[in-house]
């Protein structure tokens, strides 16, 4: 079967078409650590300087982090992210646990998130209504966008 002109409407590809790109979320990762100075980004991600330059401009430009200076001579800015970027932090937690459990379980997890009640964080997707885990049998798909189903566009 050939591509799709138009595939799906998604708010899961509209997002990664913003912090998909290689490097995007360890820049959030960071950020949200309180590493936000451009040149503790270069050591603590191992990006080259002018693609890390290039997303640190995408996530301004797009309202995730901001930018401001904290050095007038030379000029140097430091990141932070903004409401949305807070915002992008569980998906990053949630990240972080699954790769835990499933890319390190053998060998030992690199970072260990403590939440204020003195626990070891463990990230879990709820229902904001009822509170209950949100498990995958337990959610049905009811695509909003015109002309598609669950399936695939709907025929014509």
């Amino acid at each position: 079967m050939a591509p799709s002109k138009d595939p799906r409407p998604c708010s899961i590809a509209d997002t990664l078409a913003l912090v998909g790109e290689k490097y995007s979320l360890l820049v959030l990762r960071e950020v949200c650590l309180g590493n936000g100075r451009f040149d503790q980004l270069v050591r603590n991600i191992g990006a080259p300087r002018d693609i890390l330059a290039t997303r640190l401009r995408r996530l301004v430009d797009a309202g995730i982090l901001t930018k401001r200076p904290y050095s007038e001579r030379p000029q140097r800015f430091e990141y932070r992210p903004t409401q949305a970027g807070y915002e992008l932090e569980p998906v990053l937690w949630t990240l972080k646990e699954w790769g835990d459990r499933h890319l390190r379980a053998d060998s030992g997890v690199p970072m260990v998130l403590e939440h204020h009640c003195g626990h070891e964080f463990t990230p879990v997707v709820t229902c904001r209504a009822c509170g209950e885990e949100a498990r995958h049998r337990e959610l049905t798909a009811h695509p909003q966008a015109p002309g598609w189903t669950v399936g695939g566009p709907a025929a014509a």
